[in-house]
């Protein structure tokens, strides 16, 4: 949620989310202990750490300069689930909360100002978590774009019931510029952006499951030169490993949020 810190207001370049809308614009994980979820990504990802204008409880990482993800200390003070959590663009943070809700989502924290912009956190029909950004995105977003070692995927219950649920609180398939693709390619949803595949939407989810990676939600995988690699560092340093392949690895920090890394760049 604190994209925001490394951007200059009004700065040359910026981008804000009323000319790029839709698309994934950031990840953020909430912590418990921040000193301990920074060592574990910077053991497992090789991230540095840039302080944000936010406070002491959030910190931004870095890959060759570049901020990739943040982080919130906040999972005990707000009574959050820890969790890696995509940030999509709109141009009103309010108009997507009010859609949302009519159409059976949930807003969990939200709309709340973080200047230069305002953000929520929203949950789905299936209980899925997603945040929303308004306003400027950082100030290098393209350098993000093309260079963050990320990408996203919605684990859900039905593939098409929840694409028309985004794409009418987000705006997907407009005519307006500035918006995002819908295809539907070999049974799954694909957001393209500009060109580029950004986000995947696949069924097969249980809303019950008691496995965390089965129940619907969004996972964020981060692309990495060695998976075997991060997989043994998060072993060594109080992770977990949920599911395991020379390509691609699900794995648990120690504060139970899962996330992927892939051998391979989805775009």
């Amino acid at each position: 949620m604190n994209h925001h810190s490394t951007s200059a207001p009004g700065g040359r370049g910026t981008v804000s989310t009323h000319s790029v809308f839709g698309a994934p614009c950031w990840v953020s994980l909430t912590s418990r202990d921040l000193e301990a979820t920074q060592d574990f990504y910077q053991a497992v990802l090789g991230w540095k750490w840039l302080r944000g204008t936010l406070g002491d409880h959030f910190r931004t990482a870095l890959v060759n300069g570049v901020p990739v993800a943040g982080i919130a200390a906040v999972a005990s003070m707000w009574q959050m689930a820890v969790a890696w959590t995509p940030y999509f663009a709109v141009p009103s943070a309010d108009e997507a909360a009010s859609r949302a809700r009519e159409r059976g989502g949930t807003v969990a924290v939200g709309p709340i100002s973080l200047p230069p912009g305002r953000a929520a956190l929203l949950a789905d029909r299936d209980g899925a978590t997603f945040g929303i950004w308004e306003g400027e995105l950082i100030g290098n977003w393209e350098a993000w774009r093309q260079a963050a070692p990320a990408f996203v995927r919605l684990h859900t219950r039905d593939a098409f019931d929840s694409a028309i649920f985004y794409g009418e609180i987000l705006d997907w398939a407009t005519d307006r510029p500035g918006g995002c693709e819908v295809h539907y390619e070999a049974g799954e949803v694909v957001l393209r952006s500009r060109g580029d595949v950004v986000a995947r939407i696949e069924s097969g989810a249980l809303e019950a499951a008691p496995d965390p990676t089965i129940r619907p939600h969004w996972q964020v995988h981060f692309a990495v030169a060695d998976v075997t690699a991060c997989a043994r560092a998060a072993e060594k340093h109080g992770g977990s490993v949920l599911v395991e392949s020379a390509r691609e690895a699900v794995l648990r920090d120690p504060d139970g949020a899962q996330f992927t890394v892939t051998s391979h760049r989805q775009r």
